[in-house]
């Protein structure tokens, strides 16, 4: 017993930094596992080992906590993509763009699988779709400089972008449950059938000698740089939903006790109007028992 007491008074606090991150990476994890709506305030909580009321002062409820989740996700997944079209030739940035997204899936896979689900409306403009798209746009700026040096219609860049996005894609969601072949030779692959087509596809494909071992780096998985603006965001909308359920409560409280005067006030009444009753009919009793006495009472008798 000593031992416990002395343990519970040496554990240390959580700051208010360190909490929030707490409950998003147990948000995150829960997400990954049952989705936005499978996933409840009440397992976050359990899981921080916290109370409910802590999880909605710093994120107003699950809705915030998805929301930077989302978020840091998509920040996460696009800067490795862009790093990786930063090399000078298309066939590098081809393959390091393909290495990018299966480092993510490796190394982020809950993050992944939460990025792929039918995202909810708390996530705002953070779907997969968006995100999708959003790579698409800066590989339509390496396919329209190729089109036009080999004589093609660069207006054709963002269908071709689609395509080769949304191929390594699904290749990368197929690849998060079945993790083989290794990560390079799957980028192979998909570099192998994007750059040569069906007609002139490498039976045995490799990486270019730059892109082997590539490593890009990533977002620190546990950040406690200054929030983003869009964390900065959400919390504000905590703050404002704190504030009206706070304000909204005060409210129905101010009507309870309202409800609670009119009901003593009315009760004080009706004990008001008892004792009048009461004493009308003890008034009554009493009047009638004198009239009761007078008959009873001996008539005085004349003298003769």
């Amino acid at each position: 017993m000593e031992t416990v007491s002395e343990s519970s008074r040496t554990r240390k606090r959580m700051t208010g930094a360190e909490r929030r991150e707490q409950l998003i990476q147990v948000g995150r994890a829960l997400f990954a596992e049952k989705g936005f709506d499978g996933t409840s305030v009440e397992e976050i909580a359990a899981n921080a080992k916290v109370s409910k009321p802590v999880v909605y002062e710093h994120f107003g409820g699950k809705e915030g906590i998805y929301a930077v989740v989302i978020d840091r996700e998509m920040q996460r997944l696009l800067s490795l993509v862009t790093q990786a079209l930063s090399a000078s030739h298309a066939l590098v940035k081809l393959e390091r763009a393909a290495l990018a997204l299966l480092q993510y899936i490796e190394e982020s896979s809950e993050g992944f699988r939460i990025l792929v689900r039918d995202s909810h409306a708390a996530s705002g403009t953070g779907t997969f779709a968006s995100l999708i798209s959003d790579i698409a746009s800066q590989v339509e700026d390496v396919l329209a400089d190729e089109f036009r040096e080999r004589g093609y219609d660069p207006d054709l860049a963002p269908m071709y972008a689609q395509m080769l996005v949304g191929m390594t894609a699904l290749t990368g969601q197929w690849w998060l449950d079945v993790r083989e072949p290794h990560r390079e030779e799957v980028a192979a692959h998909l570099v192998n059938l994007s750059w040569h087509g069906l007609t002139g596809l490498d039976p045995n494909p490799a990486l270019s000698p730059g892109s082997r071992g590539l490593v890009l780096a990533s977002v620190s998985e546990f950040r406690t740089a200054r929030p983003s603006e869009r964390e900065l965001k959400e919390l504000e909308k905590a703050r404002e939903r704190k504030l009206k359920k706070q304000e909204k409560l005060r409210r129905e409280q101010e009507k309870q006790r309202e409800r609670e005067l009119k009901e003593q006030q009315k009760a004080l009444r009706e004990q008001e109007k008892l004792r009048e009753r009461e004493q009308r009919e003890r008034a009554r009793h009493r009047e009638r028992e004198q009239r009761e006495q007078e008959k009873h009472r001996p008539k005085p008798v004349r003298p003769l």
